[in-house]
């Protein structure tokens, strides 16, 4: 690990500050993916930003018929949340499936979306239900936020605050997970609102993208039968020792069936 001066902020506005007057700062949410790096010598920043001890970044609320959760909430709150659970249990589900315990005891829903690992859970969470981002200047809708493979939509000083969440009438979350890592070789997070249907899928390709042939079969018949003949072009997808891109095609289809029969 190389050296580095560590900073430990009140504020969203003192860490905002800290990151505009520093050379190259790195922002510390739960460190699940920072410290092995750092730890590896792959990274060397100049700082390190802890958001850890600011109230604001946490939490989890009803508001605006739907949920607004904190930046630095870990993946275990939102799993275990009652409120979450009792506005979008999909979303408490999707938590629940994330590595193990102990990443989830400090993982945070934050951390995850800005590193946008192409088998991350929550984007497709994020994708399928039309989130917003919000950060320390603006709001971002979800499918903007997420701009390619291990990128965001953020600015260089910017810090994302919460993630609010639209209710779905209906909402599932299905994965075929790595054994070893847990992470998603595919996972597909199906949602209904009134008359849109959204089919959003990780782990297939270098980032979270929406299925557009799988969602016009399911806004004509919300059933895992509708999607019988509904697939996506193995063409640009990930293919790796543990899947080809064709096989991750197929499984693309089979989690969206399980994510439809998951729906409540």
């Amino acid at each position: 690990m190389y050296g580095f001066d560590y900073h430990r902020p009140g504020s969203v506005a003192d860490a905002a500050a800290l990151l505009a007057k520093t050379e190259d700062a790195k922002l510390l949410a739960g460190g699940q993916t920072l410290i092995p790096t750092l730890k590896q010598r792959l990274a060397q920043p100049s700082d390190l930003v802890d958001l850890g001890r600011i109230p604001e970044l946490k939490g989890i609320r009803e508001e605006a018929g739907g949920l607004t959760i904190g930046a630095m909430t870990t993946h275990a709150e939102v799993a275990s949340s009652p409120v979450v659970a009792g506005v979008i249990p999909a979303l408490a589900q999707l938590a629940g499936l994330i590595g193990d315990r102990q990443v989830r005891s400090r993982g945070t829903l934050g951390g995850s979306i800005c590193n946008n690992d192409p088998a991350a859970d929550y984007p497709a969470g994020l994708v399928g239900l039309g989130a917003t981002v919000r950060t320390s200047r603006r709001e971002i809708a979800a499918e903007d936020f997420f701009t390619g493979m291990f990128e965001t939509a953020l600015e260089p000083d910017e810090i994302v605050v919460a993630v609010h969440f639209p209710k779905p009438d209906r909402a599932g979350y299905a994965k075929f997970r790595n054994p070893a890592s847990r992470y998603a070789m595919v996972g597909v997070f199906v949602a209904q609102r009134g008359a849109e249907v959204r089919v959003a899928v990780t782990g297939a390709g270098p980032s979270v993208f929406r299925a557009g042939a799988m969602e016009d079969a399911l806004a004509k018949g919300f059933d895992p039968a509708a999607l019988d003949g509904a697939t996506v072009d193995a063409d640009g997808l990930n293919g790796d020792i543990h899947a080809s891109a064709e096989y991750r095609a197929h499984l693309v289809g089979v989690m969206a069936k399980r994510a439809v029969a998951a729906c409540g």
